[in-house]
């Protein structure tokens, strides 16, 4: 018996769906199905199949002919419900969109008034989300750092006022919520994220004499906005109830190069990323960077990034600050991507008054 290969498929919407198979021995199948559309449904289909014989034809050819006009046709017959998905799906898309513009712009213009701040809302960031512990895949970007047991350890020591900073924001942010109120989670790792923005803005300032102007366009024009797309979509964590467990986060500074080198490696990272994060690892990063770069496996990376923050675009350096904050802040968490949602208002057409 002759063996079919892939049906060739046409395909006109509302009007007329053919294919053709041929086998080995030249044989042709050929079918059409004609159906007549009316408000998105299949109310007629006509199948019509023929074969013209130039060798010998399979059987596998015309179940193979079948199977395609009933797979199309229930396609077809679905597409409506299919459409209305898609519609819901953009909606929900758009409504997480605004709001995640609410709490950029509310976040951007917090940190603006409270530049001091910036190191600790980095910190901040880190140790929530480095508390991930891989055996029992507990920890990790949840909020837990809010807690009063968990923010008074030594290794959150001055954190405080963060904190406090980012609790105001966020009532400032739920106050125009229509999706319920923004985690705790999402808060401290977006606060993270305009906080490191506000550093690459900074550097582009400084490197245009003090010119905010000249500063923005160049950051604007170099910069990396674009690199954050997949920490953006990175949107609907969710809090835990309970601090996490002590003894997970070492205090950066009095730490010794190597523990902190294992501690990145508890968590999937290297000595790269260590290098990379080290403005997350205190306050004074040059004297960090001097730390670390007493390491031999880090050094490299130190002067690599170092080097790559003198030129203009800092390519280097804040694509792969970008990349592995977007890890970090996804450790312990199943992103919600309906989170922030909520149903549309309809509109009773009947008690509109004309």
């Amino acid at each position: 018996m002759a063996m079919g290969v892939p049906l060739q498929l046409h395909f006109h919407p509302r009007s007329t769906f053919s294919f053709s198979s041929t086998t080995s021995h030249d044989s042709l199948l050929r079918c059409s199905v004609k159906c007549n559309v009316n408000h998105d449904q299949v109310h007629n289909q006509n199948v019509q199949v023929s074969v013209s014989e130039q060798g010998k034809y399979s059987r596998s050819d015309i179940m193979l002919g079948s199977c395609a006009i009933a797979g199309v046709t229930v396609i077809w017959s679905l597409s409506p419900a299919l459409e209305i998905a898609n519609a819901a799906d953009l909606i929900q898309r758009q409504q997480r969109g605004q709001f995640l513009t609410i709490i950029k712009t509310s976040l951007r213009n917090a940190i603006q008034a409270h530049p001091e701040l910036v190191p600790s809302i980095m910190r901040l960031a880190l140790n929530d989300a480095i508390t991930y512990d891989k055996a029992s895949k507990t920890g990790g970007a949840n909020g837990s750092v809010r807690f009063i047991s968990e923010i008074n350890r030594p290794e959150n020591k001055g954190l405080l006022p963060a904190m406090n900073l980012l609790e105001d924001v966020k009532k400032e942010i739920d106050a125009s919520s229509k999706g319920g109120p923004l985690s705790y989670a999402d808060l401290i790792q977006f606060a993270g994220q305009a906080a490191t923005k506000n550093t690459f803005l900074s550097a582009a300032i400084r490197k245009c004499g003090g010119n905010e102007e000249k500063g923005q366009t160049v950051y604007t024009a170099f910069g990396s906005n674009a690199q954050w797309g997949l920490f953006d979509r990175q949107f609907g964590r969710t809090d835990v109830e309970a601090a996490d467990p002590e003894g997970r986060v070492p205090s950066w500074e009095e730490s010794s190069v190597v523990e902190m080198k294992r501690k990145f490696l508890d968590v999937g990272l290297g000595p790269r990323q260590l290098a990379v994060m080290s403005a997350f690892l205190g306050p004074d990063q040059a004297a960090m960077e001097a730390k670390l770069a007493s390491d031999p496996e880090v050094a490299p990376w130190v002067n690599k990034y170092q080097r790559s923050r003198e030129t203009i675009s800092e390519t280097d350096y804040d694509v792969d600050l970008i990349t592995t904050f977007t890890k970090i802040g996804s450790f312990g968490q199943n992103i919600n991507y309906e989170a922030y949602t909520f149903p549309r208002q309809k509109v009773d057409l009947t008690k509109l008054k004309l």
